[in-house]
């Protein structure tokens, strides 16, 4: 038997292994939502107390890995050949979940975090590593736009201020014209208390501050005001949970109110032609 990898993270990208350990639970079900060898296998290679750390896991990193799938499969369907973009890709194995045999896959990460999924996930020819910032715009210069662009971010963009989430908004929009983008949001409550008491998880781990909150409600007017480029945008909550999140999920669904308290998806489809 191999010995356990350890792993030294800390701050955001300590984060991947939270998600791992989520994705890890839902995989092992027989009834689970989203199935995941390869998060099963890294999950079980890495020495690191996730129970101590995280608590009892929950669903909310397996649904949302699932609605991203459900999202890019069609769009690879329609797009033979084409790139997708995973920004803060961390320790997500959705290539080797929907991989199409066709599809040009670039991950986008920070060095610390890339050489930790490199110990189990090595680059490939069709899914490459770029070790940068999603807010380093350079790797826009890494990425094969002839078949179509799908830029996806998970977990991600409320590690960041808001004028710096407008500035890659902004800078995809405008570097690849029709580009499909999806990422997910947390309230303003969620963000204020991440900093200020801090969120945590248990007494040995706190996450991350989380900047930029916004509602559900009031996404689809700030991206406009941000970019003419910006076409159709979907909005939605998370689409599946187990234990007492599916209260939130309902709610979250049926009653506009509290459409804005609770986490959401956005998929945004921009146009072609600045207007």
């Amino acid at each position: 038997m191999n010995p356990k990898s350890t792993v030294d993270l800390r701050g955001v990208p300590e984060t991947m292994l939270f998600t791992l350990y989520n994705r890890a639970a839902e995989a092992r079900r027989p009834n689970g939502f989203l199935r995941d060898p390869e998060c099963l296998r890294i999950y079980g290679a890495i020495d690191y107390d996730f129970e101590r750390n995280f608590g009892k896991p929950n669903s909310s990193h397996p649904m949302r890995s699932r609605l991203f799938d459900d999202a890019i499969r069609p769009w690879m369907a329609a797009h033979p050949g084409a790139t997708v973009v995973e920004l803060g890709s961390g320790l997500e194995t959705q290539f080797t979940r929907i991989d199409d045999g066709k599809v040009q896959w670039l991950c986008v990460d920070l060095p610390e975090s890339l050489a930790v999924r490199e110990r189990f996930l090595p680059p490939s020819t069709r899914c490459r590593h770029v070790a940068l910032s999603a807010l380093d715009l350079r790797w826009l210069e890494k990425v094969d736009a002839s078949r179509g662009v799908f830029v996806s971010a998970q977990g991600l963009f409320m590690y960041f201020e808001e004028h710096e989430v407008r500035q890659l908004v902004v800078g995809i929009l405008d570097r690849f014209p029709g580009v499909e983008l999806m990422f997910d949001t947390i309230p303003r409550w969620v963000s204020r208390k991440s900093l200020g008491s801090g969120f945590s998880k248990t007494v040995n781990y706190t996450a991350p501050p989380m900047p930029w909150g916004i509602g559900q409600d009031e996404l689809a007017p700030l991206l406009r005001s941000w970019s003419r480029r910006v076409g159709e945008i979907r909005t939605r909550p998370y689409g599946f949970w187990r234990g007492p999140g599916v209260v939130l999920l309902a709610l979250s669904t049926h009653v506009p109110w509290f459409r804005n308290i609770a986490p959401a998806i956005a998929h945004v489809i921009s146009t072609v032609e600045e207007p």
